[in-house]
């Protein structure tokens, strides 16, 4: 790929086949952390139909030493180096290029390449690090089989770690060792990781269903290996439900997963060895609450499961990202649906849909999942690019159902198999499996946005007839005014007066079938004749395709259909419209206020529900979610109207609440069960509604204080916290001093801080940034002060006088220089600033217009770029 065309963009139409490929990569690392040196030899082999062009290698920041082609030493006249690319003239035929060159790991604040965390080195190459290691034709679609040598000083690198398999390992004298490493698989250089340090590990080894010996290993700094065997038995859950689901088997002789406590992403699926951020591999029930317990086991799945959607099929190009992140989010949720509760597991998906993805498509960073320009790579791992990509492959295997869909994975896996593929590869085995013609539900890929659908229904007393029509409107996003209509799978069910499903199939200008229509126009109507009274329908059970509903029911029929639903999702989702009429419905948000009440009070009252989906119900749409059914967000309005209902709700609720919080005490106490966890939730949130209705908090405090697992001590220091109860100077003190050592638990008490809801909160941050719990060249630290505060402070982030917009831009500013993805993603909190309010859209506006000219990454000015545009 290339700027061909002068604007600063990288093209999808302008994709070219490398003109010359690289058969084999043997690299040598010398490592110390202030000056690596990386000797490299490259297999060079010219594309036949291609011939004449030179060897184009990229390099960034790379100190050239020494520079051979077929054993000869190159001149300044036989080769080209800007900093940039390497440039060799065109040998005419196969070749062996060498070169050394000199890196400095502890300089490099970007985290990308090799960089030096604590006392390790690590490497995070995706998506396009390798180029500051050493010369690569750094592009998905170069695959090179890889020898890899590591030689280091022994007592401060004891562990050497690579890709694929070890081959050997030696002393060298002086104190020093060498560690050899074999990938046979084919494999692009955003997939190459080394990491090298004094690690312990926990260890299992396992027979695949294939009959494979594979050793599984987690990797940690010594302190923290006990606190690893949480994610060693994830690894090998994942590697089991990726057999039994998909038929994939593991492919080499070790499964390496490291835990890094500087970096930038979450994980990384390198081929065998997996580098991971900290907090999705370290916890115990003393360091990691529930919900870290849960997002380890779906991170480790997410990357494992990579070494067949990723590694094995890898991409063309970086269009094709979704190609393996959504489909991979899409298998990794089937997991965590498969292992516990599905109906949780849609739950905690929708919610991260509509409050931020929705809002991502609505916004002025809007892009299609596959687009067809970027000028930033980095800028498009995204929500779009995740979870709606998940989302449309769910529309896919909803579409042609679990058999055909495990069909049309087999075929996709084995006709792609060492390749690197498109999304038309993928559909095209889909498309052979199934019998279906794919060309609109492409659709999905191309076009950027939410798609709407709007649902009138009409009943004709005296004939019985019931009319549906569906109007599908996906609005206009930027440099796509308009658009064509999707394939959306819509289920729906009618309910009859005593509750029964009618199932008589309508009459329709659609494909229906099994309570589905598959809408492909723009209007679509279903119609049933002859029926004996008006039904009440349900509409896209299990959220079977990514769309926003526009129903209009009354109050009585939302709490009838949330009492009808069998399916506990939809039972959900109902209770979240019943409270968005409450906080959004003025003409009738008292009715529905007391209904949802209602519900709730049933809810509660049944023991035999899940206690986890009832703390689901507790929970009300949060201000995200709520921001994007309005036109513009009026945010003190919207945040004040929702405590409100809080308030009310808590003071209905009242007995009922502490008698839950009550008897589930026994059950909670600990362990990692469903029940003890399922326990925990219902407790905590019982805990949250209290908290708000007693000034002194006392059950907060007594929870604290008696605490035996981090998710009940954090939860009551979050209710002592953001209600600003008497306790909660003191309850900090001790949560700080407790766990002064631990950075994943020092994030946890920050983040806590830096959303209490509270303009003050602001004064809280800017507090911390002066003291010593900041550490700017830390990722994870930034999202618990700054990007906690951005994106979960509603309050404190858009204070009227402007200083939060000022104080996450000047950080921007600042950050940029550090690690430029990480700045980037603060400036996403902006997203949505044209949709605020005038008293928040004209400092919003200033704050990002001063930074024009102060960011110096094409990941900053792109995105400043698209926000202000």
């Amino acid at each position: 790929m290339s700027l061909s065309r002068g604007d600063g963009f990288v093209h999808l139409a302008d994709y070219r086949a490398p003109a010359w490929r690289v058969l084999h990569a043997g690299l040598v690392f010398e490592l110390d952390p202030a000056a690596t040196t990386v000797e490299s030899v490259l297999s060079l082999e010219p594309d036949p139909a291609r011939p004449g062009q030179p060897v184009t290698l990229d390099g960034e920041g790379l100190e050239l030493l020494a520079i051979e082609l077929d054993g000869r030493a190159l001149g300044g006249d036989g080769y080209a180096y800007d900093g940039h690319q390497l440039t060799i003239l065109d040998p005419g035929r196969a070749c062996e290029l060498r070169t050394r060159v000199r890196i400095h790991p502890d300089a490099n604040t970007r985290l990308e390449g090799l960089y030096q965390s604590g006392r390790l080195l690590l490497t995070q190459c995706e998506a396009q690090g390798f180029r500051r290691i050493t010369f690569m034709a750094d592009r998905p679609d170069v695959m090179p089989r890889w020898r890899i040598t590591l030689r280091a000083a022994r007592d401060a690198f004891p562990v050497l770690l690579a890709n694929g398999n070890p081959v050997s390992s030696r002393g060298l004298g002086d104190g020093r060792h060498e560690a050899v490493w074999e990938n046979p698989h084919p494999t692009p250089a955003y997939l190459f990781a080394i990491a090298a340090g004094e690690l312990g590990r926990v260890t299992k080894t396992l027979r695949t269903a294939e009959g494979r010996e594979v050793e599984l290993n987690v990797w940690a700094e010594p302190g923290d290996v006990e606190r690893c065997r949480y994610a060693l038995g994830a690894v090998d859950r994942s590697l089991r439900w990726d057999e039994r689901r998909f038929g994939r088997g593991y492919d080499l002789d070790v499964f390496n997963v490291v835990a890094a406590q500087d970096f930038t992403m979450g994980a990384m699926e390198n081929k065998g060895l997996n580098i991971f951020n900290a907090r999705y591999i370290l916890a115990d029930e003393a360091t990691a609450t529930d919900a870290d317990f849960l997002a380890i086991e779906s991170v480790v799945a997410h990357e494992y499961l990579h070494n067949w959607s990723g590694n094995r099929v890898t991409l063309r190009d970086w269009f094709q990202l979704s190609l393996k992140e959504g489909l991979t989010v899409f298998r990794d949720t089937e997991f965590s649906s498969d292992l516990h509760s599905r109906a949780l597991k849609r739950i905690e998906v929708v919610r991260l849909l509509r409050g931020r993805q929705f809002a991502e498509d609505a916004g002025a960073l809007a892009h299609p999942v596959r687009p067809d320009r970027y000028k930033e790579i980095s800028n498009f791992y995204t929500l779009t690019i995740y979870e709606k990509g998940a989302e449309i492959i769910r529309v896919l295997h909803t579409l042609v159902g679990e058999d055909t869909f495990r069909a049309g994975m087999d075929r996709y896996f084995a006709d792609n198999d060492g390749k690197a593929a498109t999304l038309e590869d993928f559909l095209a085995a889909h498309a052979a499996a199934s019998g279906r013609d794919l060309a609109q539900f492409a659709r999905w890929y191309a076009q950027a946005g939410t798609p709407e659908l709007a649902i009138r229904a009409d009943f004709d007393a005296a004939s019985g007839d019931y009319t549906l029509t569906i109007d599908q409107h996906t609005p206009a996003t930027p440099g796509q005014p308009e658009k064509q209509p999707l394939l959306i799978p819509l289920r729906f069910a009618l309910y009859d007066a005593d509750g029964g499903e009618i199932t008589t199939p309508p009459e329709a200008d659609a494909v229906v079938r099994e309570g589905m229509a598959e809408l492909t126009a723009a209007r679509h109507v279903l119609r049933w004749r002859g029926l004996r009274g008006r039904p009440l329908p349900a509409f896209n059970h299990g959220f079977a395709a990514p769309v926003k509903l526009q129903v209009d029911y009354s109050v009585d029929e939302l709490a009838r259909l949330a009492r009808l639903e069998r399916d506990a999702f939809n039972r959900w989702d109902l209770l979240q419209r019943l409270a968005t009429d409450a906080l959004l419905g003025a003409a009738h948000a008292e009715a529905a206020t007391q209904t949802l009440s209602d519900v709730l009070a049933d809810l509660l009252e049944d023991t035999s529900a899940d206690p986890a989906f009832v703390a689901e119900c507790l929970a009300l749409p949060d201000f995200d979610t709520l921001a994007e059914q309005v036109d513009e967000v009026d945010v003190e309005a919207l945040v004040g109207r929702r405590e409100e209902l809080l308030d009310r709700l808590a003071e209905d609720q009242v007995e009922r609440l502490q008698s839950r919080y009550e008897a589930l005490a026994d059950v909670a106490a600990g362990g990692l069960d469903g029940p003890e966890m399922s326990a925990r939730a219902l407790r905590n949130a019982c805990l949250s509604w209290l908290t708000r209705l007693d000034p002194q908090a006392a059950l907060a405090e007594a929870q604290f204080a008696a605490a035996n697992t981090m998710t009940a001590r954090l939860a009551a220091l979050r209710c002592l916290l953001h209600f600003q109860a008497p306790g909660a100077e003191a309850a900090l003190a001790a949560f700080q001093q407790q766990f002064r050592h631990d950075p994943l638990v020092t994030d946890k008490w920050i983040a806590l801080v830096a959303t209490r809801p509270h303009p003050e909160a602001l004064a809280d941050v800017e507090a911390l940034m002066a003291s010593n719990w900041w550490k700017a060249t830390n990722p994870n630290r930034v999202r618990a002060l700054l990007g906690s505060f951005a994106r979960s402070n509603p309050l404190g982030f858009h204070r009227r006088d402007g200083a939060g917009y000022r104080l996450v831009a000047t950080q921007v500013a600042s950050l940029d220089a550090i690690n430029p993805q990480v700045a980037a993603r603060l400036l996403g909190a902006f997203e949505s600033w044209r949709r605020w309010t005038a008293p928040h859209r004209g400092p919003a506006r200033e704050a990002l217009a001063a930074l024009e000219g102060k960011l110096g990454s094409p990941d900053g000015r792109d995105l400043l770029e698209r926000l202000l545009g």
